[in-house]
């Protein structure tokens, strides 16, 4: 066990830092390097005016401003309320990494670290900035499944990384104890810096490009007026202010509730441990690689000559601070710890002290317990906020310290040019709503929290705090018959199992239970008729003198006639895909855009934004709650639905992409001919309180055909073969309409001058690099999933989007990126999935005919034309 140290400190009380040094001078807890750096003092300007006002002094806050302010931004005021670091920057373990298991993220965390490792020359502050690498350590099979997983997704981004054997992780890491270890995965240029000295050298840096650091500050009052400016309060004066930006940390909500918003955080309670002189470490010469222990869930870095490190206890044992979300953060509170417990902790410890053994010797000097901030799903919440103009937030940073050189850098990009700078949905604050409680946050934020270092599986669920009160019509119904998959808040079927399947939740890198179920699903929509609760879609209204020439700028295709559908694409100035949208003329004047679950608010924003930018006389109201969605899909969708309605459902009658209102059994229903399995189908828009009577309706109805239920697994399988691309996967503010094989949704020789249309116009006249393919592979039990490197001739060259396996052709079926030079029918190259590389092969898409492509080519030719 540790030595007495260790317990001398089991009573350390709450208490004020500086640790070490005269009062008032604010330092690194652990007191690292730039400790002789002298806080720069505050501003005693003021300004009437400002482009842009952050809100919060800590690492992400002073990032922005150094950002926006380098741009050539005038007018960037940052408000602190009490002093620079105050909150959870001051206390920081510092860890870099330029890991992470998203796509999206590995680009913050690289722009980060890359900004870091000039910033001391840049501003002349010492930012110490450590960078012997890291190693995650496997000490199971399923992690070292893992590492390969995480490998092929990082094949294709700037990021270096290496699974490595335990020979070389003892030559790195001379102390581990390498009795278990299998394998490490190995970033260089990882390692930790001294949060202080970072803020201070982004704040020297905001200075130097003429942004106005004013603190204390605190930030009393927030107005909007009518024109999108802001009035600014604070004891000092007030602001007005173009647009505000929220990055208080834990006091984020309270800013929020300023203007009626509930932001979903909350602060948790983190420790680590620093240890005196240890003579092994001292002895070596070069430092230790950052360590990340996965099953004991700590990491451990070298901190000086010991070592820090710092556990993530699970679910049950963590501490929420949830009083300071009923209650408010207790004034004056700023550069505070609470009260260390270290038998909280104690299985990690003693997991440390078995990989690690000199810890066993070891003093402690130092418990720091101090509040971090969380969101439900762990990952910060960065952007434009729906609902609210001109109101950005940058808040919910559980690690702020790798995120924030690269957040202010992404959200300056965005202020400055009207568009992300590359798609990052999973940040996008609009991914919350009224659903997400406070009994739900802190439910979440405890998964979190425990779940940071279990095995990352693909289709992961997380099932704390589920339901929430975004439940279906059906859910009653269908919650014992199928696996539930968490979409925005909703409970929507992956996929159904019979009374003799195995229902239980088993994730894994290769195929599983689901694997059978979903096959079977899959041939119950191709040979009879399936129902699908499509509820989670995102619905809205748009009606108004002006809709018509609202969604003409909006979408880079046509407007339906009345009673008429299309698929329509709404696009960034730069001519990306912001948003691909369901667009139904119900009525003269009168639309439904329904869009996919996880885009709802994103979507919604934006179209508001247009509207109000544009001053468009037009009306918009979210239906998203309000209206349940039933699709019925398969060859005998037609005779099961005609049973039900005097409506003419025939062919000639009711075609492809045309939308009727009527009513199915006395239910009213607005119907679209469209179905995303690329089969017959219908998708039935109803009141969410009918959907349970009108489920059951057409299931009695369709006895005789054989209906039965499919899940979105089997969803995805279908639309893959039909080529059917999907909004997040094969295009998103990454790609251009015409490399992902959008062209005939786009119409360049429209009138209206659409968003992205001279943009467009200029990428097709330039010439594609890459194009979007799809790609058959055979592979034994794993399929791709998306985000898998493509080899070619012993290089990466692309990246799939998503895959499935095909029942058609029982082969595993991809979309994937690749240079245009590669993108021919019959090519040949190779996608990589867990550690291997497959042969794969570009194929003439799309792999099986639409309905409405096969009906029409056999009234042409008859089925020798299919």
């Amino acid at each position: 066990m540790f030595r007495p140290g260790a317990q001398r400190l089991r009573g350390l009380q709450l208490r004020s830092f500086p640790l070490r040094g005269s009062p008032g001078r604010p330092r690194s807890v652990c007191a690292r390097e730039g400790e002789e750096n002298a806080p720069l003092s505050a501003e005693t300007r003021w300004k009437d005016r400002a482009e842009t006002v952050i809100i919060g002094g800590g690492c992400v806050g002073v990032s922005l401003a150094y950002h926006l302010a380098k741009a050539g931004m005038k007018d960037v005021v940052l408000l602190e309320k009490s002093e620079l670091t105050a909150g959870s920057t001051w206390h920081a373990a510092g860890l870099t990494t330029y890991f992470h298991p998203g796509i999206n993220l590995k680009k913050i965390h690289y722009d980060s670290i890359k900004l870091y490792e000039k910033l001391e020359e840049e501003t002349g502050q010492v930012v110490g900035f450590h960078q012997p690498g890291s190693i995650r350590i496997a000490t199971t099979p399923v992690r070292v499944d893992e590492f390969k997983y995480q490998m092929t997704r990082t094949g294709w981004h700037a990021t270096e990384q290496y699974i490595i054997g335990p020979e070389k992780i003892q030559e790195m890491f001379p102390l581990l104890n390498m009795n278990k270890i299998l394998a490490g995965l190995y970033n260089p240029g990882d390692g930790h810096i001294d949060p202080y000295s970072l803020t201070m050298a982004l704040a020297a840096g905001a200075r130097k490009y003429g942004a106005l650091l004013k603190y204390p500050a605190p930030v009393t009052s927030l107005k909007p007026r009518s024109d999108g400016t802001w009035d600014v309060e604070t004891p000092q004066g007030s602001m007005r202010a173009n647009r505000i930006v929220n990055a208080a940390g834990f006091w984020a909500r309270e800013v929020g509730q300023m203007i009626g918003l509930e932001h979903p955080l909350i602060p948790v309670q983190h420790q680590y441990v620093v240890t005196s002189t240890i003579p092994e470490v001292k002895a070596l010469k070069r430092e230790l690689p950052v360590l990340r222990d996965l099953e004991g869930s700590y990491y451990l870095r070298q901190e000086r000559d010991g070592l820090l490190f710092g556990p993530y206890e699970s679910q049950e044992k963590m501490k929420l601070q949830d009083s300071w979300v009923t209650s408010g953060v207790p004034p004056g509170f700023g550069k505070e710890l609470f009260e260390s417990d270290l038998d909280r902790i104690m299985e990690h410890v003693e997991a440390a002290m078995e990989m690690v053994p000199v810890l066993k010797k070891a003093d402690i000097i130092n418990i720091v317990n101090g509040p971090i901030t969380y969101s439900p799903d762990i990952l910060p919440m960065v952007g434009p906020h729906q609902g609210v103009r001109n109101y950005w937030v940058a808040i919910g940073f559980g690690y702020g310290i790798i995120h924030a050189g690269g957040v202010g850098k992404y959200l300056s990009d965005w202020i400055l040019h009207g568009e992300p700078p590359f798609d990052l949905i999973e940040l996008d604050p609009n991914r919350y709503g009224k659903w997400t409680t406070t009994q739900y946050t802190e439910a979440k934020a405890r998964e979190s929290y425990g779940f940071n270092n279990i095995v990352g599986y693909p289709k992961e669920e997380r099932f704390a705090g589920r339901p929430t009160q975004r439940i279906s019509g059906l859910y009653k119904t269908l919650k014992s018959k199928c696996s539930m998959g968490f979409h925005a808040g909703w409970e929507q079927p992956h996929w159904f199992y019979k009374p003799d399947q195995d229902p239980g939740y088993r994730p894994s890198f290769r195929r599983t239970n689901w694997f059978e179920p979903v096959g079977s699903e899959y041939k119950q929509v191709m040979q009879k008729v399936g129902v699908i609760d499509l509820s989670p879609f995102g619905k809205f209204t748009v009606k108004g003198q002006d809709s018509v020439r609202l969604l003409d700028h909006l979408f880079a295709n046509v407007i339906p006639q009345v009673g008429c559908t299309n698929i329509s694409h709404m696009l960034t100035p730069k001519g990306r895909v912001y948003a691909e949208l369901t667009v139904s003329h119900q009525s003269p004047g009168e639309f439904l855009l329904i869009t996919g679950s996880g885009s709802e608010l994103h979507d919604l924003r934006w179209i508001e934004e247009e509207a109000v930018t544009g001053g468009y006389n037009v009306e918009i109201k979210n239906m998203t709650d309000v209206l349940g969605v039933l699709g019925v899909a398969g060859p005998h969708a037609r005779k099961v639905l005609q049973k039900l309605t005097s409506e003419d459902l025939s062919d000639g009658a009711f075609k492809f992409l045309q939308t009727k209102a009527f009513k199915v059994a006395n239910i009213p229903v607005t119907a679209i001919r469209i179905s995303y399995t690329g089969e017959l189908g219908w998708e039935l828009y109803h009141r969410r309180e009918d959907s349970a009577a009108l489920y059951d309706i057409i299931m009695n109805a369709g006895q005789e055909e054989g209906i039965d239920n499919f899940g979105t697994y089997a969803m995805n399988a279908l639309r893959l073969e039909k080529a059917f691309r999907a909004w997040g996967s094969e295009m998103n503010c990454d790609t251009n309409p015409l490399e992902a094989g959008l062209e005939y949704f786009v119409k360049l020789n429209k009138p209206a001058d659409f968003i992205g249309k001279q943009a467009l116009k200029q990428i097709k006249a330039k010439g594609l690099k890459r194009r979007l393919v799809c790609l058959t592979l055979a592979t034994d039990d794993v399929d791709p999933e998306g985000n898998e490197s493509i080899w070619y001739d012993g290089k990466v060259v692309g990246n799939t989007t998503s895959g499935s396996y095909s029942y058609s052709i029982q082969k595993s079926l991809a979309f994937a990126y690749v240079p245009v030079e590669l993108s021919k029918v019959g090519q040949q190259v190779e996608v990589e999935l867990l550690g291997k590389n497959y042969p794969a092969t570009v194929i003439q898409e799309p792999l099986v005919l639409t309905e409405p492509t096969r009906n029409r080519l056999q009234k042409k030719g008859g089925k020798d034309k299919i």
